[in-house]
């Protein structure tokens, strides 16, 4: 099982988990407004948590209303730093390029991820070690799967009666 946290919570809807084993506990708007197309907003939650030094917690989209109504959050993955104990709000983005979108108040908007965090330390060096990807970034890897080479495309050897 998952390591599980206990976290303080002021809210005026839980965020819950709608099945066993999710890692996003959906957060509910605590306004009703109606995104216009290409219109963003702040919405908040009615939430604020104290979460346990080590810990973040992270504010995702929710994958039914991107997909269905294209509705997304702008700074994805917001963070909730363990510090922070002011309300959760949400940047909503209505990327439909026609439709408005309609939230009411209590309806499931974004989805909170609480994780365990590690923290860095920097050590300035004059240069990095190389890796095999080296600086290659936006694009580097394509879009394709990589065309079939002769080692993965012969067909396996088969035994037919006699040795190979």
């Amino acid at each position: 099982m998952a390591e599980s946290v206990e976290v303080l919570i002021t809210a005026s809807v839980l965020p819950n988990y709608a099945h066993p084993g999710d890692a996003g506990a959906d957060l509910h708007s605590a306004h009703a407004l109606i995104l216009a197309p290409g219109e963003r907003a702040l919405v908040g939650t009615g939430v604020s948590i104290a979460l346990p030094d080590g810990f973040a917690a992270f504010v995702v989209p929710r994958s039914g209303l991107a997909v269905k109504h294209g509705i997304t959050i702008l700074n994805s993955p917001g963070t909730v730093d363990a510090g922070y104990r002011g309300e959760i709000k949400v940047a909503l983005l209505n990327t439909d390029r026609v439709a408005e979108f309609r939230i009411d108040i209590g309806d499931r908007i974004a989805q909170l991820i609480v994780m365990p965090v590690a923290h860095a330390t920097f050590i300035q060096v004059e240069h990095l070690p190389g890796s095999q990807r080296g600086a290659a970034g936006f694009g580097s890897t394509g879009t394709a799967l990589a065309a079939p080479t002769p080692e993965t495309t012969a067909p396996a050897p088969t035994q037919t009666g006699g040795a190979l």
